[in-house]
């Protein structure tokens, strides 16, 4: 009886499913591109394409002003040193009314670090004595005990950027730091070699 009952039910919901579906899909048409699609690039559907930095051959300073100068270093000091480290790259700078490549900012700012030493202090333990053949080294345990110093410095914080003449984009942005301390020459020399830093990975490969 059990069995009947279950091939009736079998049946019933195979003759279920040859009927009629009360749901039909629809679906409302794409509305047709406006008339200017077909000249409007839209830039925002693909990526950027790659910066050319071969292209950037002339430099001049933003807005025409000099790098600030400082206690340390006058203005024409850190000027000559950003010049150099741009014209190792291949950037020259402009003197006349002709349109750059590149504008060209610096400046320096002190800023303070905290730096942590350890310092390993001898070894401790360890005893001599006696015993039945006389005195003689005896025997412990050794090791070292670590000390951890910590100090602040003041460095000098070189930062360059440089931009695109033509829209104003941002180009290339680095900075370096180098210690604040020394003779004013020693402090150039240290300069130069911040600014040659920072511009070390440029242009990037």
């Amino acid at each position: 009886m059990k069995s009947r009952a279950g091939l009736l039910l079998i049946c019933l919901g195979l003759a279920a499913c040859e009927g009629t579906n009360p749901y039909v899909a629809s679906s409302k048409p794409i509305p047709p591109a406006p008339p200017q699609a077909a000249s409007t690039f839209d830039r925002s559907a693909y990526p950027a394409a790659p910066r050319d930095y071969g292209r950037y051959r002339s430099w001049a300073w933003l807005d025409g002003h000099l790098p600030p100068g400082t206690a340390w270093a006058d203005s024409a000091q850190v000027a000559e040193a950003v010049s150099g480290a741009l014209d190792q790259r291949g950037l020259r700078p402009l003197h006349d009314s002709r349109p750059a490549d590149l504008f060209v900012s610096a400046a320096l700012r002190l800023e303070t670090r905290t730096r942590q030493v350890q310092d390993d202090y001898g070894a401790y333990g360890g005893y001599g004595g006696y015993n039945r053949y006389g005195y003689g080294p005896g025997y412990g345990m050794y090791g070292s005990v670590p000390i951890i110093r910590t100090y602040q410095e003041q460095v000098v914080v070189v930062q360059v950027d440089l931009f695109d003449a033509q829209n104003g984009q941002p180009v290339w942005s680095s900075s370096a730091e180098t210690s604040h301390s020394g003779t004013q020459s020693q402090q150039m020399d240290a300069i130069r070699k911040a600014v040659e830093k920072a511009m070390s990975a440029y242009p990037p490969s």
